[in-house]
């Protein structure tokens, strides 16, 4: 979604209406008297004793959390590249000290973390720059962040313990997989270092064709969003691990990205009451430590066309002042389209202005830092709502152990990926798995008989095929691109000819007419047809002649090895739909052999 220069001259002149409505309100900003104050009387004295010794552009630099290439705290491989020198730095060490930053966030593509993951190395990685930061003239430790959700989104996989993700875990309806999960990835994580999660995800996934949420949601009943995302956050933070509920407020109904355009959420008050918001009250309920912003427009809570990151009455009205919340205020990456809605420079000073506190992953760090120190300088943003911000982090940290210990023992790392936790996650894999149409007893499939493999490589039939083979069965398999070509799907249907039966592997179909089509032509053959849905459960939909379907809610090798044992009859299907198929089946649908 495109926004033309009249649509930015109209949220241009809304921000300077803002400036000049909420004045009076920015100078008479004052200090949260919550958040656990009252009981950690010790705590802030401690805090306020640290803040007076703080600089202004040290407050500034904490209210930053960036992205930073390298495997190390001086890493040389990327000292010279331009992308980095334009986010603010050579390296960590660099970043660290020239802009004081309260906070980083690890990636893969960026060589923090590597695929399969190196423990030693990510360990290392974050004591080294933790030794920086807490080096500096106000030593302060670092939050290390990353996206840790399970499923499809998780930074740490093997040999790191993986997990089906939220929507698998939905379908077990058990509240105490989703504490296991969580438990086990906090120990993980803080093994690594990383002492922040931005998870779980707390949207309700009402849309079959959202393109971004999906399976990482929990379910479309906001009720077991909630019991769900509670568990989890309380397991989080057991571990000292800091838990981030998103996207408020809420990012489930909507069929945009907005990574890459600006999605708008239609709800009214109501709806918004009793779906959306309903994960993020309970996660308040409970606790969190953190709630992370959503880059959607909510007419009905704010008219402006600004997207919740950028408006005041979505995060200081709504989520400081009714919701009560007291806890960090954290936007999702502020790189994303959803949010490039303002010239770069106002971005970071609007969305502080609305209410974060944490301004996550700028695309230009240096522009970004620049542009909120001359805002405090300049008196548009009042320094007793910066030190309002400076406090809770620097809270946060304290509340999380973060200035006792901001170091992880080296020998940590002999916790990933232990044999008990492995089993665990198989375990709960197993159950996650959902039988939506079994006609005619096609599953589990039969020694002897011939099965023909297909469907996208990300879907990787190849993969289950030789799980397959190694139980007895016998199988041949041919992946194809995501979106089938004519050509693909010609060669499919001849060698589906030779076989007793077809399974086919999808991957969010029912927004693919390439991998209708290959449905469709497989059907043609008269052949029974199975489908393996790999990842969103909505497939079905769009060809509801075959003859079974069986959910995974993921493609992560250990749903393809849950839906091998499924499939050759070690393991009976018991997961309970978590969603609607719209016009087919209801929520709580789930068959068993």
């Amino acid at each position: 979604m495109k926004w033309g220069k009249i649509a930015v001259i109209s949220v241009l002149a809304a921000v300077l209406a803002w400036s000049v409505s909420f004045s009076t309100s920015q100078a008479s900003w004052k200090e949260p008297d919550r958040h656990g104050w009252k009981n950690d009387r010790g705590a802030r004295g401690w805090i306020m004793a640290k803040m007076k010794k703080m600089t202004l552009e040290e407050k500034v630099g904490q209210l930053f959390m960036v992205q930073v290439y390298g495997r190390t705290p001086t890493d040389p491989d990327y000292e010279v590249t331009n992308l980095q020198e334009h986010r603010g730095g050579k390296n960590f060490a660099e970043v660290i000290q020239k802009y004081h930053i309260g906070g980083v966030i690890y990636f893969n593509w960026n060589a923090n973390i590597g695929t399969p993951v190196d423990p030693v190395q990510v360990n290392a990685l974050s004591n080294g720059i933790q030794h920086i930061a807490m080096d500096a003239r106000v030593p302060i430790p670092l939050f290390i962040a990353t996206d840790q959700e399970g499923g499809i989104v998780a930074r740490v996989q093997e040999p790191g313990t993986v997990f089906p993700g939220n929507m698998a875990l939905g379908a077990t309806r058990s509240v105490d997989a989703a504490a296991k999960t969580a438990n086990i990835m906090g120990k993980e994580l803080k093994s690594l270092g990383i002492n922040m999660d931005l998870a779980p995800d707390m949207d309700v996934n009402v849309n079959p064709e959202n393109p971004v949420i999906g399976v990482r949601s929990f379910s479309e009943d906001p009720d077991l969003v909630s019991k769900m995302g509670v568990a989890q956050v309380k397991a989080y933070q057991k571990e000292n691990v800091l838990a981030t509920a998103k996207h408020f407020p809420g990012h489930g109904d909507t069929n945009v990205d907005s990574h890459y355009g600006l999605p708008i959420i239609h709800h009214d008050l109501k709806t918004l009451n009793t779906i959306d918001l309903k994960p993020f009250k309970a996660a308040i309920r409970a606790g969190i430590d953190a709630i992370m912003t959503a880059h959607i427009v909510v007419p009905a809570l704010d008219d402006s066309g600004l997207p919740a990151t950028l408006s005041k009455p979505i995060l200081t009205g709504l989520l400081r002042h009714k919701l009560g919340f007291e806890g960090l205020i954290i936007t999702d990456s502020l790189g994303m389209s959803g949010a490039n809605v303002l010239p770069p420079d106002r971005i970071p000073v609007e969305a502080f202005k609305a209410g974060a506190d944490i301004l996550l992953n700028p695309p230009d760090v240096d522009l970004a830092y620049h542009a909120v120190l001359n805002a405090v300088k300049s008196g548009e943003i009042s320094k007793q709502r910066l030190d309002a911000s400076v406090y809770r982090i620097l809270y946060a940290k304290w509340k999380r152990g973060l200035f006792k210990h901001p170091y992880t023992d080296p020998n940590a790392v002999n916790r990933i990926g232990l044999p008990e936790n492995l089993a665990t996650a198989d375990g709960i894999t197993n159950k996650s798995l959902t039988l939506v149409k079994n006609d005619h007893h096609l599953l589990p499939f039969q020694r002897g008989e011939r099965i023909f493999v297909t469907g996208p490589s990300a879907a990787k039939p190849d993969v289950l095929s030789n799980l397959l083979n190694a139980k007895g069965l016998t199988t041949s398999a041919y992946p194809t691109a995501t979106s089938p070509t004519a050509a693909e799907i010609a060669q499919v249907a001849e060698r589906a000819r030779s076989a007793d039966a077809v399974l086919v592997t999808t991957y969010t179909a029912n927004t693919n007419s390439a991998q209708q089509r290959l449905v469709q032509a497989l059907l043609a053959t008269g052949k029974p047809v199975a489908v393996a849905s790999m990842r969103n459960p909505y497939d079905i939909a769009a060809f509801p002649a075959v003859d079974a379907n069986i959910l995974t809610y993921g493609n992560l090798d250990v749903s393809v090895r849950a839906l091998a044992r499924a499939l050759a009859g070690e393991v009976n299907p018991s997961g309970k739909l978590p969603v609607t198929i719209p016009g087919q089946y209801s929520f709580g649908h789930g068959l068993s052999y």
